[in-house]
């Protein structure tokens, strides 16, 4: 296993050196002159392709980072809103924001230090095994042909003139392969560290970024919230209220016929029991729209199972929960199940839908995936249903990813960070 890892790794030392190298030194000298024609107009043309470039070679360096030494390099970028003006006008907005960024400046400081320290570091991860090798080829013969064409050859600090220090050399590479198998995944590690001193966002930075997440999710939610009220605000107005106006009406009719005409005022009274039924229907409904009382007596589990009965279409509930989650959380996360759901019987043609409802003790956080058979292409859209209630589960720190290839099957995955508490007593 490490003589595996070791190869593996002088492989891909030998890969970053050539790209930090020739990647970064290209990059770093575009990117110098790109913003030394600033001042002449030129830059503004040139300069975001070229840091959009920049950020696409870092991007990749992270990616190998995890892949290869688990060395896990956070996005510091902020980020940039769609171009909607175009034209030279968007360039110069969107040449400004880079600029301003300061995620853009620790991209140019990583590429000197990348073309320089880092790829020494690489080199090095690769040299150990075929240096050693080496040693092992001159006591194989090749030490004559290569003495007699220089005139002298140093392995190390081994002068090779004959097989009995060419055998020396052999001793000496068996001690750089050995080494090497030590050291070689030690320091391509150690290039990605140096790489991550970089390009991770600095605690300032970081602490930037969330006063900006928070402040973009306090915006939100109080968007959210008078969105919500003026819901229910329509929803008493041209439901409850106006059959409870109507039935009034009804009321004064029969106080107006009950001497005159009996029969008709008992047919008043009966429109006016049923509305008031009707009334208490959508006024139940509202309720159960603002917090269903399933929710607050059974937890998020039985809520969803109640939810997944009245849908149209078939909906396999997987709940394992430890407990109860704060109300707010659940709340949330059965309004954001709810509408999936709703989602996925308007506009997905899907037959079946799966959800999977669990707590993830290591990551503290309440994970919840629904999928569905349906014909796919959904996707998050500024103004679509999934991009709102993306924004609305910020306001807990909760992310959404959808994958939904055209054809399906549609998969959304919900992550809310939360502690779970012993469950409630129902009521």
């Amino acid at each position: 296993m490490k003589i595996r890892s070791a190869l593996l790794s002088t492989t891909r030392g030998l890969g970053l050196a050539i790209v930090s190298l020739a990647g970064s030194v290209t990059l770093f000298v575009l990117a110098v002159v790109s913003l030394a024609l600033l001042p002449l107009g030129v830059g503004v043309l040139t300069t975001p392709p070229v840091l959009g470039a920049v950020r696409a070679h870092a991007n990749h360096r992270r990616l190998l980072a995890a892949r290869w030494s688990e060395v896990k390099i956070p996005l510091p970028y902020r980020a940039l809103p769609p171009d909607r003006r175009g034209g030279l006008v968007g360039l110069v907005e969107q040449c400004s924001l880079l600029l301003k960024d300061p995620a853009t400046w620790r991209d140019l400081l990583w590429l000197a230090v990348d073309m320089t320290a880092g790829f020494t570091t690489a080199l090095l991860a690769f040299a150990f095994i075929p240096y050693g090798l080496e040693g092992w080829t001159l006591a194989l013969g090749t030490w004559k042909p290569i003495v007699h064409a220089a005139g002298g050859y140093w392995y190390a600090f081994i002068p090779v003139s004959s097989q009995s220090t060419a055998n020396l050399a052999a001793l000496l590479g068996s001690g750089f392969l050995v080494l090497g198998v030590f050291v070689s995944p030690l320091l391509l590690r150690a290039h990605f560290l140096l790489g991550r001193a970089f390009l991770a966002p600095t605690p300032r930075m970081a602490l930037a970024e969330r006063v900006r997440h928070l402040t973009e999710t306090r915006h939100d939610a109080v968007d959210t919230s008078a969105a919500e009220l003026r819901r229910i605000e329509r929803d008493l107005h041209d439901g409850a209220q106006a059959r409870l106006v109507a039935m009034g009406m009804s009321l004064g009719a029969v106080e107006a016929l009950v001497e005159k005409d009996p029969a008709k005022a008992k047919e008043l009274l009966a429109a006016a029991r049923a509305s008031s039924a009707e009334a208490l229907a959508e006024l139940r409904d509202l309720v159960r729209g603002i917090h269903p009382p399933v929710l607050a007596e059974r937890g998020l589990g039985d809520a969803v199972r109640a939810l997944a009965l009245r849908m149209p279409l078939s909906v396999e509930v997987d709940a394992d929960l430890p407990g109860r989650a704060a109300e707010p959380i659940e709340s949330a996360a059965y309004f954001a199940i709810s509408e999936l759901l709703t989602n996925a019987a308007k506009h997905s043609g899907a037959q079946r839908v799966w959800v999977d409802i669990h707590h993830d003790d290591g990551a503290g956080s309440l994970r919840i995936a629904v999928t569905d058979d349906g014909k796919g292409g959904a996707a998050p859209s500024e103004g679509s249903g999934l991009s709102g209630l993306r924004r609305r589960l910020g306001a807990f720190d909760g992310v959404l990813a959808i994958s939904s290839p055209v054809g399906g099957p549609t998969m959304v995955t919900i992550e809310i960070p939360c502690e779970f508490s012993v469950a409630r007593p129902t009521a």
